[in-house]
């Protein structure tokens, strides 16, 4: 039995695929997995922690506004078309799942012409382009978000919550000894995606200086973007640690976490979800993430940022006003935590073992 993996580009497509691996290993450990992503993007680093052969393909990236860079991708799309049918030919896949990604739509009308059934999973509020393009190729659809099944076929579509990597720590005084953190600190982690966002980077330095001397932060800046910046931060804020990106220091880093400052991007919330923890989001601006971003915040589940006009100031006096009412901050957690449940094991395998069937 083997199951091709697609997705990649930012760690958003990624994540609940692994936790789809998780799962499905369990019950099922004979089972090979291939991974389909992109050259240049994040996720091999991760994917290959899970023994998971990578491999890439070549696709190109359709925007829904006018760019000749349209033009172009086009022809990549062709070019991954057919790369696509070569790679599944010879690996002779039994299922592809994606959760989104450009580099999974050559994949999957691909595998239409030499029939090997899909299934897509829908994290986002709204559908991105790449998945409203293989949805209606594909025998089974699922969504993250119970909003998220009208668009797409009655017929083959099922919410069933978002699938999350097993993040829980065993112990948070052993995951803050880790980084260094005394027990009783405050702890703000701020993530700026696996590729790493400029704007956030610097507004989570500009807040360094307005914080109380005793929290302490950890700052997982990305690994694309400069990092100067957050290295002279260093120098000025005492409890100030900045990393580029973690695989299985991430957990620890949950755990130590009394509040969480992160993108709009669906992967980071679900597992913020999964671990009950309050978020401050600073979606990406004119993207899929203010839809997210404002149907948590319209439920209370989350504060949300505007990138464009938000300053340290603000984040900073957010954070301190979170950071100091426990109350507040457990009810955030168990509302983001009941609005985006963790997609069951047994689902995830019903799931699989329906389609190979």
């Amino acid at each position: 039995m083997k199951i091709i993996l697609s997705g990649g580009g930012t760690l958003g497509p990624v994540t609940p695929l692994l936790a789809v691996v998780e799962a499905y290993r369990k019950s099922h450990p004979e089972a090979r997995f291939v991974w389909v992503g992109t050259k240049n993007g994040p996720e091999r680093e991760l994917v290959e922690k899970y023994q998971i052969p990578f491999f890439v393909i070549t696709s190109g990236k359709l925007r829904r506004y006018f760019s000749l860079k349209n033009f172009i991708d086009i022809f990549k799309l062709i070019i991954g078309f057919f790369h696509s049918l070569v790679f599944l030919i010879q690996e002779k896949p039994d299922l592809i799942i994606s959760a989104g990604g450009f580099v999974s739509v050559p994949l999957h009308w691909a595998g239409v012409v030499v029939g090997v059934p899909a299934w897509v999973h829908q994290q986002d509020v709204l559908p991105g382009l790449a998945n409203r393009l293989i949805a209606p190729f594909a025998k089974k659809i699922t969504t993250a978000v119970k909003d998220s099944m009208k668009f797409f076929s009655e017929e083959k579509t099922e919410w069933i919550g978002n699938p999350s990597r097993d993040l829980s720590a065993t112990n948070s005084t052993e995951s803050r000894n880790r980084f260094g953190i005394p027990a009783k600190a405050p702890v703000l982690l701020a993530m700026g995606g696996g590729t790493g966002s400029f704007r956030v980077n610097q507004i989570v330095v500009e807040a360094l200086q307005y914080l109380p001397e005793d929290w302490h932060v950890i700052h997982l800046a990305g690994k694309e973007r400069p990092k100067q910046m957050a290295i002279n931060a260093t120098k000025i804020f005492e409890n100030y640690r900045v990393y580029d990106f973690f695989t299985d220091e991430m957990k620890d880093a949950y755990a130590s976490a009394d509040v969480v400052v992160c993108r709009g991007g669906f992967a980071s919330i679900t597992e913020l979800a999964a671990l009950s923890k309050p978020a401050i989001i600073l979606p990406m601006s004119e993207t899929h993430q203010e839809e997210n971003a404002k149907f948590f915040s319209e439920q209370n589940a989350v504060i949300v940022l505007d990138e464009k006009i938000a300053t340290g100031l603000e984040l900073a006096q957010v954070a301190k006003d979170l950071m100091s009412d426990s109350a507040q901050r457990m009810k955030m957690g168990k509302k983001l935590h009941e609005i985006l449940p963790k997609t069951g094991e047994k689902k995830i395998v019903g799931i699989i073992d329906g389609l190979l069937k």
